[in-house]
């Protein structure tokens, strides 16, 4: 059972700015051929594009699994999440930030997620992840981590 999920789409600004490609492409072929530059500008955006929807990572709370883009780690293994946003969130890409972290952060999503591992054979001490909704992913796993009751529920 999925207690969360959110993929992180590119920002709209990004897409807009790949269309930077269908100019440029056109100025190299347009002197050849400006059939050529045209067909190779809109093969080029559709690339872009097609590469920033298809590399879009999932989060993912569910099935006593932490999942964040293609790294997962059990429920068990994970200590407290706390939300940031704002100046705060910017802190922890920044100056608080441990080398040895995991991050999953994208530049164009202001909110992170920290969640600490009670791994002692990990040396990463916590995970970094980017997120839209900093409160829910972290809620979501801290319901997450609650023990089933006798009946098996959680």
């Amino acid at each position: 059972m999925t207690r969360y999920r959110e993929r992180l789409w590119p920002a709209p600004w990004l897409l807009i700015a790949a269309a930077l490609v269908i100019p440029a492409s056109m100025l190299v072929l347009a002197p050849i051929s400006l059939l050529a530059g045209i067909v190779t500008a809109v093969i080029l955006y559709a690339g872009c594009v097609a590469l920033f929807v298809l590399g879009a990572p999932t989060i993912e709370v569910g099935e006593r699994m932490l999942r964040a883009g293609r790294a997962r780690i059990p429920l068990e293994l994970i200590g407290s999440s706390q939300a940031f946003s704002g100046e705060e969130a910017r802190q922890e890409r920044g100056p608080r930030l441990d080398a040895r972290a995991w991050l999953m952060i994208r530049g164009s999503i202001d909110a992170v997620v920290r969640v600490e591992l009670n791994d002692p054979a990990d040396p990463t001490p916590y995970w970094l992840v980017s997120t839209r909704h900093p409160t829910e992913l972290a809620a979501a796993i801290q319901g997450s981590r609650r023990p089933a009751d006798a009946s098996g529920n959680r």
